[in-house]
């Protein structure tokens, strides 16, 4: 092969490749072509919208924080959340902060980025009662409006759940992160035409700190929803921007741009994710027995009425509860906050002085998946 023809069939390829992101710190782990174990760093301006999927943790919070110390053009930036509950107006309340989607919002309005939200209709509670069905549609909230994805009845298994997901790392068996989570991302990637011809990158919040899976995980890597070769030139990126990251770089993060703590952590939970996460250590069940018992009572009931429990030790929530010390919550002010639908608390703090660390930072009492 001539130096020229080297160059066209070789070394050109694998450049375009390469210079998407900036390869001092990027590392390949895999023949996959574009997957990277390693990626601190990507060309932001190569994209055409950002979508960060933002849950009101730290480190989704964390993520964006990182895209502005970038200087990311924010005008491509999109947050979406999943709803766990489903939507409001359903009824259900049963695992998720009620405060959680006010929160969302208020800390979009705070910088000016367009929210949508998307859920699975009937939300948890209502997958997790299914009998003999298949499951419900998926609901999504785009810039042209509200679309519902409705279920191929061809195509879609008939089932029956009638128990909690259980503590697991298959996503069959804890099934509230593949379907109320995974799916409705996936479904609103592949379901907006906005998106063909177009070049997303897919932003979430996974560090490699919190898991012996999430250890594992590659930085960046095509998504699954990439068709970037297919009839809608759809191109999709994962990128996890904080998978490096220890959990003081995140709370680093948040200080230095005053974004005070969510309510969960002020609270001394270690993790925001559902109020009462399948997770949850027998602290947390004790001090949600202790502080919010009108969330406790629900789920033992449902334990009760389906024979199993949450845990694999067999005891039901109230029993756990009961066998463990509760957090002495001494924020009132994120207490009060906490069970109200309307998010009144600043999402800023005024001055450097005024941002405080809160209680739950590096805890390590069980309140979130793994």
């Amino acid at each position: 092969m001539t130096t020229h023809a080297y160059d066209d069939n070789v070394v050109i390829p694998l450049l375009k490749q390469t210079l998407l992101w900036e390869s001092p710190t990027c590392h390949a782990a895999s023949p996959r072509p574009g997957a990277f174990l390693t990626a601190e760093t990507v060309d932001l301006a190569y994209y055409d919208v950002i979508v960060l999927l933002i849950s009101g943790g730290k480190d989704s919070i964390a993520c964006l924080l990182h895209l502005f110390d970038l200087g990311v053009d924010r005008s491509k930036i999109e947050l979406w959340h999943h709803r766990v509950d489903g939507h409001p107006d359903e009824g259900s309340t049963l695992m998720d902060w009620p405060c959680v989607d006010a929160y969302n919002q208020a800390l979009a309005d705070t910088y000016g980025l367009p929210i949508y939200y998307s859920w699975l209709e009937g939300g948890f509670e209502g997958e997790m009662l299914k009998e003999n069905a298949i499951s419900r549609p998926h609901k999504v909230e785009t810039p042209s409006g509200l679309i519902t994805l409705e279920r191929d009845p061809n195509r879609s298994k008939i089932a029956t759940r009638r128990k909690f997901p259980q503590v697991s790392p298959s996503l069959t068996t804890r099934w509230c992160s593949s379907a109320l989570k995974i799916d409705p991302g996936r479904r609103a990637l592949n379901n907006q035409e906005r998106f063909n011809g177009k070049k997303v990158l897919f932003i979430t919040g996974e560090r490699r700190q919190e898991s012996a899976s999430r250890s594992k995980y590659f930085q960046l890597e095509p998504h699954a929803c990439d068709r970037r070769k297919g009839r809608t030139a759809r191109l999709v990126d994962a990128w996890r921007p904080v998978l490096e990251w220890d959990e003081e770089r995140v709370w680093d993060a948040l200080r230095r741009h005053r974004v005070i703590a969510p309510v969960p952590y002020r609270l001394g939970w270690g993790r925001s994710s559902c109020q009462t996460c399948i997770y949850n250590g027998p602290r947390i069940w004790a001090t949600l027995r202790t502080y919010f018992p009108e969330k406790l009572e629900p789920i033992a009931r449902y334990e009760r009425e389906f024979g199993v429990t949450i845990s694999r030790s067999r005891r039901d929530v109230i029993t756990i509860a009961q066998e463990a010390r509760p957090f002495e919550i001494n924020d009132l002010e994120a207490l009060e906050q906490a069970m109200r639908t309307a998010y009144t608390l600043p999402i800023l703090a005024e001055t450097d002085a005024e941002w405080k660390l809160p209680a739950g930072a590096f805890a390590r009492e069980g309140c979130g998946s793994d």
